[in-house]
């Protein structure tokens, strides 16, 4: 009789219990160790190779998959399938023939010499005040100014990146990692300024470097401050708690500032994206609409810069470009670019506005022609009555109009003459002042026009009539540039005030404007000014400081570094000195925080989910080849 038949080893079994001699006289399990103990191999004796950026779906890379590189190479388009049609943005980045002056060595050693004012800055932050918001660089102590959330650790995160500091980089997301962005009951977090900030961050280095500890984190926070949108209208509220849920108003009651209520659609659109979560995408879209649906007639297309949270409609009649609005206007280009040119209804809005700002609110001096943008009241009738005021958050703008000249081929000549008039008069702020740096606001003074000012109609519209009437000779009225002068009384304007608070927004438009026309001399302003900033507002054994009156030189500073200095200023002097694409302008879009985010290509599917597409509307679909 037989005995019983032996089993054979089950798959499930673990290996190492399975004889040797069993597994050299079976084939399949000969072929199969033979297999392991290859793979074995590789996974421990051959290095991890870098694999390229690519999808935003795409599988996450390990954190260690770095560059083979000092400065990363230009990061691969985000797309979704086959090869997607790239915006046009910026001219073709070629290393020019430079002369035995300007040679290429001289501008990697400038970008060099930002890379090194960064990490002094970086590890003086990191040294006294982390894991707090900011450094007080005088004292050489932390503060919390926004939730005390690690801010500069965050709104350092891209910037990191992009410079090539990867320690660095992993010694921040092992902060990061452990972040609740959690609040006290009675506490609240700013809603705008946590967006841009905190979670454009977040999403910007997600989108670098591909670690999912930033997505997650960036869904936490994306989560946490979405009842803000839990007002009667839709409109965001001034603040949010992000454990309970519930809201509060800020200085204006139930309003709104513009800038604040519309600078949220590229986090959360991008966001949305990358989650799939529909209530991203539709409560920021809700604000849209109720923009799109807006009558502005009165106020000449422009957008006034309070609204109510309660009725959805404007709570003023004054128009402004700096702080009250500024990041708004922007946000209207920008979605269009980071829609990959489907949200047709956000370019239209940015031309219709952009238009605006030109006819209405853009004047010249009488003498030096310096081109400003200013705010102004609007009366019943529709009167304009300008302030003259002239922030250096403005000096946004002629970068926008930049990005706009070169993504939008039809929009009319004076957006290129605006973006290059209004970037010589910050420039002129800079170059005016002793210390080589800017004043925060100024005044502009129509003094030395007849009347002294009386009989003075400085709109820029009006001149630029003229001037083409008269034939259109030599260069359009505001495009002459002044000569710095150092005598106050003859500077067409008065500093209403005279600190420097390391602000970007001449350098942010200096590089979109060298990027998109290829003129040197942007470069060379920009140098001029971090060559003031390192004069004037270095600290011994420490970071850098704010300084309160850019006509003293040695001047007393203020304590603080803002976070802005770190995710905004020095990046883009650095982007603005180096060769390198780093950030491509037609497959990136820089935030309002200067963090770059890629440029999103929907599916049809996606555009069905979202509500992008009316019925029988195939025209906002980006096709594949």
């Amino acid at each position: 009789m037989l005995g019983p038949t032996p089993s054979l080893p089950v798959m499930s079994s673990f290996f190492p219990t399975v004889p040797f001699a069993v597994i050299f006289h079976r084939p399949l399990l000969r072929l199969l160790f033979f297999i392991l103990l290859f793979g074995a191999f590789f996974a421990f004796f051959l290095p991890p190779t870098y694999v390229p950026l690519f999808s935003p779906h795409a599988p996450h890379k390990h954190k260690h998959q770095r560059p083979m590189h000092p400065y990363p190479h230009t990061f691969a388009p985000p797309h979704t399938g086959p090869h997607r049609h790239r915006i046009k943005v910026q001219r073709p980045v070629t290393r020019p023939d430079y002369d035995d002056h300007w040679n290429g060595d001289v501008w990697d050693r400038r970008a060099g010499a930002v890379r090194d004012a960064f990490l002094r800055a970086y590890n003086s932050y990191v040294t006294y005040a982390a894991p707090h918001d900011e450094l007080l660089p005088l004292i050489k102590a932390p503060t919390n100014t926004f939730n005390g959330w690690a801010l500069s650790y965050i709104e350092s995160l891209d910037t990191l990146w992009l410079m090539g500091l990867y320690e660095e980089f992993d010694g921040a997301l092992a902060v990061i990692a452990n972040t609740t962005f959690s609040l006290p009951p009675g506490r609240y977090a700013r809603f705008f300024e946590t967006v841009i900030r905190y979670l454009g961050g977040l999403l910007s280095a997600y989108a670098l470097s591909r670690d999912p500890i930033l997505l997650s984190r960036a869904d936490d926070l994306g989560t946490a401050l979405l009842p803000a949108f839990n007002t009667t209208s839709g409109i965001p509220a001034f603040s949010v708690n992000t454990v309970n849920g519930r809201i509060a108003q800020g200085w204006n009651g139930h309003n709104a500032l513009w800038s604040e209520i519309l600078s949220c659609q590229l986090e959360y659109k991008y966001l949305a994206y990358l989650t799939g979560r529909t209530p991203y995408y539709t409560a920021v879209e809700n604000v849209m609409e109720i923009m799109y649906a807006a009558n502005l007639s009165s106020l000449g297309d422009l957008f006034p810069w309070m609204w109510s949270t309660d009725t959805g409609l404007p709570s003023n009649s004054k128009v402004s470009v700096g702080a009250y609005a500024d990041s708004a206007y922007e946000y209207m280009l920008k979605q269009w670019l980071l829609s990959g040119r489907t949200d047709t209804k956000a370019r239209d809005l940015y031309l219709r506005s952009a238009n605006a700002i030109l006819d209405r609110l853009t004047y010249i001096t009488p003498t030096r022609n310096l081109l400003y943008v200013t705010d102004a009241k609007v009366d019943s009738n529709g009167s304009f009555t300008p302030s003259h005021i002239f922030e250096h958050l403005t000096c946004f703008l002629p970068g926008v109009l930049a990005l706009g000249v070169a993504a939008l081929p039809e929009v009319p000549r004076t957006h290129l003459w605006a973006a290059r008039g209004l970037a010589q008069t910050c420039w002129t702020l800079y170059a005016d002042s002793p210390t080589g740096l800017s004043p925060d606001e100024v005044i502009m003074s129509l003094d030395s026009a007849p009347g002294n000012g009386s009989e003075w109609d400085g709109l820029w519209a009006t001149h630029l009539a003229q001037w083409e009437q008269n034939g259109a000779h030599g260069d359009p009225p505001g495009l002459r540039l002044a000569e710095p002068v150092l005598d106050a009384a003859l500077r067409e304007y008065k500093a209403a005030k005279p600190g420097y608070l390391l602000r970007p927004e001449t350098v942010e438009s200096f590089f979109l404007l060298w990027r998109t026309t290829g003129d040197v001399v942007w470069r060379e302003r920009g140098w001029a000014i971090f060559e003031a900033l390192l004069n004037e507002t270095s600290v011994e054994d420490s970071g850098f400081a704010s300084i309160r009156d850019v006509y003293r030189i040695g001047g007393p500073k203020i304590d603080e570094m803002p976070s802005w200095f770190l995710a905004e200023t020095l990046k883009y002097l650095f982007l603005l000195f180096t060769d390198d694409e780093l950030v491509p302008l037609d497959q990136w879009v820089f935030n309002t925080e200067a963090h770059p985010l890629p440029v999103i290509h929907w599916s049809e599917w996606e555009m069905e989910r979202y509500g992008m597409l009316h019925a029988g509307d195939q025209s906002r679909v980006v096709q594949e080849p």
